[in-house]
Formats: structure tokens, sequence, C-alpha cells
């Protein structure tokens, strides 16, 4: 068996993979809240966002984790295609659960079925994930621990989803995507210890990328992404900021009215005189005097 090293570069990418996955979470919970706030169009296309912002931080989390993953005796290659699919999977299935949240009329039966599909989204990206690794050897899992590492998956993505859909104050919301980035980490590396390698010695050349050629295209790429959902999230109004805005805009129309009435008869005055005058020559004795 080959020895398994999960932190080459010690703390440092289990602290950032963290932080990637509190980071996507906090950005798929706030656009939830407010497609929960929202209706027709406006709901779908946040839903969309919370959907690719779930995905995309927790696929990143992964990548940054499996740079510290190791094997003594082989070298670590990555299938390029896979790699990607299994970020585009973690999307497409995260949505259907947070669709099912953002359009159910029983909250109870949206959560369940929502949770379930969302953790199915990022256990199913993290165990793609792991088929795109290539070594010299034979790769093994403990059914025990993997089925764990989906249960905790499922857990974690039903408490996020349940704060999506009870809690709305952005500092609980950011509690909450805490809590889900600590799961969605114990998940992968739960998954990760169900791991054995069996290294088979070999002088052939791997075939696929290293895990150093992804961070140029991971850094450029999905931290723009996150970075400009991050900028449109903070800057988009809430509900709730909309109707206030649009009461005040209401409440604020009868006092605009009033100056405007009142600069009328203003405006109006030398026209009136003009047209008394006019009428009424004989009657201005102050003219005659």
């Amino acid at each position: 068996m080959g020895h398994l090293d999960h932190a080459t570069f010690g703390w440092l990418t289990p602290l950032l993979s963290y932080a990637m996955a509190c980071i996507g979470s906090a950005l798929g919970l706030s656009c939830t809240v407010r497609a929960l706030e929202a209706t027709g169009r406006s709901r779908r296309n946040w839903l969309i966002t919370a959907a690719s912002a779930i995905g995309s931080g927790i696929w990143t989390m992964h990548f940054v984790a499996m740079l510290g993953f190791g094997v003594y005796g082989t070298d670590i290659r990555y299938n390029a295609p896979l790699t990607f699919l299994s970020l585009l999977g973690a999307m497409v299935v995260v949505g259907g659960g947070v669709f099912a949240v953002g359009y159910s009329r029983d909250r109870t039966r949206a959560l369940l079925l929502g949770g379930f599909a969302t953790g199915l989204g990022v256990a199913s990206m993290h165990y793609l994930g792991m088929t795109a690794l290539r070594l010299h050897g034979t790769i093994h899992y403990d059914p025990l621990r993997v089925v764990l590492s989906v249960a905790i998956a499922v857990i974690a993505a039903t408490a996020a989803l349940w704060a999506a859909l009870n809690i709305k104050s952005p500092r609980a919301v950011a509690l909450a995507s805490l809590v889900m980035g600590a799961a969605v980490s114990s998940m992968h590396y739960t998954g990760m210890f169900a791991v054995t390698v069996r290294v088979t010695p070999s002088g052939s050349e791997l075939q696929g990328a290293t895990a150093m050629q992804f961070i140029f295209p991971l850094a450029v790429g999905l931290g723009s992404y996150l970075f400009l959902t991050s900028a449109f999230v903070a800057l988009s109004p809430t509900a709730r900021e909309r109707a206030a805005y649009v009461f005040a805009e209401r409440a604020g129309t009868p006092a605009d009215a009033e100056p405007a009435s009142a600069a009328g008869p203003v405006r109006r005055g030398p026209d009136t005189r003009s047209r008394r005058t006019v009428r009424s020559p004989d009657a201005s004795p102050a003219g005659t005097r």
C-alpha cells in the first residue's frame, strides 16, 4: 500500500479549501435568499446564480485540497475533461436542489428533496473528481467511509437550505456559510480517508495534467467569477430595500407636487394681469393718476 499524505503543504491547503467552501456557500445562500424574495424570471436567475456559486465553490474547495494530496512512490496527474465535467455536474445537481427549494410549495418536502439533491451534487463532484486521478497503481475505497461522507454532504446541504428558508439576516447567512463550509470540508476529508492506494511501480509517463497546471485557470477563471458574483450580490438591492424605495417615492410625491402647484400662479401672474388690463382698460384708476 502506498503511503498517503493529505497535507503536503501543511495547513495551507486545508485552510484555503475551507475558505473557498465558505465563500461559495455564502454566495449560494445569499442568492437563494434573494430568489425566495423574487418572482418570475428574477427568481430563476437568482437560483441559477446560487447553483453556480455553490457548485464552483465546492469544486474549488476540492481542487485546492487536492493540491496537498500526495502518494509516496508515484506521481499524480489529472484527466482534464473529467475534472471539468465534475464542475459541470456539481452545478447541475446542486441546481436541481436549489430549484426544488425555490419553486416547491411544500417547504418540508422541498427542503428534504433539495437537501438530498444538493448533497448528492457535492458527493458526486468529489468522487467524479477522484475518477479523474491518474497514478501508478489502483485506488480502493472503504465503503463505510464513503457512505459516511455522502451522509455528511446531505446533512450539510439540508442544514444550509434550511438556513436559506428560515434565516434572512446577513449575519445569520454568514454563520450558516461557515457551518456549511466546515461540513463540506469534512465531507471531502472523510472521503479522502476512505482512500487506499496500491502502488504499482512503473517507468511509463502518466497522461494528464499536474495539479499545478490547474492553478492559473483556477485563479483567473473561478476567482474572477466568484469576485464578480460577490460584487453583484452586494450591490443588488434586496426585495425589502426595493419596497422601501418605492414606498419612499410614493410618500414623497404629494410633497413634491405642492411646490409645483404653488409655483404655477407665479409664472402665470404676468399673463393674468395683462389679460385683465386688456379686458378692463378703464378700471385702473392708478394708471390715470
